[in-house]
């Protein structure tokens, strides 16, 4: 796993998925300053950093949760890595949506779900875990077994940790903010003071100023 924490994350600083900017933070919906900005979809636009992410999630439910029947993407970002793990297991596929649709059916879950059918989540990136976990909420309501998550990318915050115990789901994650600066050390994508201010984001988000 630790190989693959280190290829993944390579390959996002390599298509520029993932940006590290200490000296110039970008700023979070949540209104937090942050060193880091991760968009996953970009890795879509590049067919060798797609298919490592792809066989890599795929591989990632076959080892931890064998027994799924059907893959479930969050929408949006996870929507398409979702069709992708679910394509390459040849498995069923569904996507759950933030909120039911204002028209139409009304849906919330787009596809068909079964009762009792284990579903394994597909998610591109995890911060504190709300968001995600909203999606396992609305599937064991429409009465499928969560076996677990598996996602690209984590910040590796102790409040997403707290939340999936919580929620008691397992969560397997592809990559992690350690192994990502490890990798941007090693190419020389930051210097060690740096290094020192990405550590010192993680460790308390809310205050880090840069």
């Amino acid at each position: 796993m630790d190989s693959i924490k280190s290829e993944v994350a390579r390959a996002l600083l390599d298509v520029k998925a993932v940006r590290l900017r200490p000296q110039e933070p970008f700023t979070w919906s949540s209104g937090w300053k942050s060193p880091i900005y991760c968009d996953n979809r970009i890795t879509l636009s590049y067919p060798p950093a797609r298919t490592l992410i792809k066989h890599a999630l795929a591989q990632a439910v076959q080892e931890h949760f064998p027994e799924a029947d059907i893959i479930a993407g969050v929408a949006t970002a996870g929507i398409p890595q979702g069709v992708l793990v679910a394509d390459a297991l040849a498995l069923p596929y569904c996507y759950v949506r933030p909120e039911p649709k204002k028209h139409g059916m009304g849906n919330q879950i787009e596809g068909r779900i079964e009762q009792g059918q284990k579903v394994v989540v597909v998610e591109d990136l995890i911060s504190t875990g709300g968001s995600s976990l909203k999606v396992v909420d609305v599937l064991r309501q429409a009465g499928a077994e969560v076996l677990g998550m598996v996602a690209i990318f984590t910040y590796g915050f102790p409040v997403a940790d707290q939340n999936f115990t919580d929620k008691a789901v397992k969560l397997v994650c592809l990559s992690d903010y350690t192994a990502l600066l490890t990798e941007a050390a090693a190419l020389d994508y930051i210097s060690e003071s740096d290094m020192a201010s990405l550590n010192a984001w993680r460790e308390n988000p809310a205050v880090w100023q840069g």
